[in-house]
């Protein structure tokens, strides 16, 4: 039996869902499948999964300080992020203040078209571009890292009947780790699970979930959702230690000016 989930504070683990939150009140069909919005289907795959262990809270682009002000940023372990139409919305304060949450320990989970977000692309330092159909293929996720706990009680493979293609090259950093690999109807093969460390933070990109199709309702994609906030909790203490500043001291400065 595991452990229950702790911050680093030893309380229960505390998870933010945000999302743009666009697509359920612009497009009928997106809101039919998702009546509640997107972020509350990933919420409660969550809180299925993780249970008592976990507080899990929602937040949108349309919110107050675009869902994160500081007092949430400063109080959530792991952040997950889905964005699509609206990347160059958010703002580069928030940006930053996420990609200092980040170095500093707090864990994110970024979902499908969040590839392209501001936050991403600065975590990976790349375009993240990739190649992309929207068919409404079968896709079929397929676990390369059985042992990781990210793939956890997840069948080899997932199959989703309908889903957006992603496609190789995608233009990331190779990952720390590569935990599924993604095949589609057409051909085209994906690396769709990856892991990457930046500072004290842990991050996972997990591309199943496109706006037009039930995936976030899928069983087996909310359990590797879920798998991926428990990977991406901050390790003991993490956030309690003393920022990551740069310092400064001259030297080089100094001792180029007299040579």
């Amino acid at each position: 039996m595991r452990e229950p989930l702790q911050s680093s504070t030893g309380e229960p683990l505390h998870v933010t869902v945000w999302s743009e939150g666009r697509h359920e009140k612009q497009d009928s069909k997106v809101a039919e499948l998702y009546p509640d919005g997107m972020h509350e289907a990933i919420a409660a795959a969550i809180r299925t999964h993780l249970g008592d262990s976990a507080y899990v809270r929602t937040a949108t682009l349309d919110d107050p300080d675009q869902g994160l002000p500081a007092a949430v940023l400063d109080t959530t372990d792991v952040l997950t992020w889905w964005g699509h139409t609206a990347h160059d919305e958010v703002s580069e304060d928030l940006t930053e203040r996420v990609l200092a949450g980040v170095l500093a320990g707090m864990g994110l989970v970024v979902l499908h078209s969040g590839h392209f977000s501001k936050i991403f692309r600065r975590l990976m330092g790349t375009t993240c571009r990739l190649i992309w159909r929207n068919d409404g293929e079968r896709e079929l996720v397929w676990t390369v890292s059985p042992a990781h706990p990210i793939a956890a009680g997840v069948p080899h493979p997932i199959v989703i009947d309908t889903q957006e293609m992603y496609g190789e090259h995608f233009d990331i950093p190779a990952p720390d780790e590569l935990i599924f690999v993604s095949s589609f109807a057409g051909g085209e093969v994906f690396r769709s699970g990856c892991t990457f460390r930046r500072g004290r933070g842990k991050v996972f990109y997990f591309s199943p979930g496109d706006q037009d199709f039930p995936v976030y309702h899928h069983p087996d994609i909310g359990r590797v959702i879920a798998n991926g906030v428990r990977w991406a909790t901050p390790e003991p203490g993490a956030r309690s230690l003393p920022p990551l500043d740069r310092v400064e001291t001259g030297w080089f400065t100094d001792h180029a000016t007299q040579r």
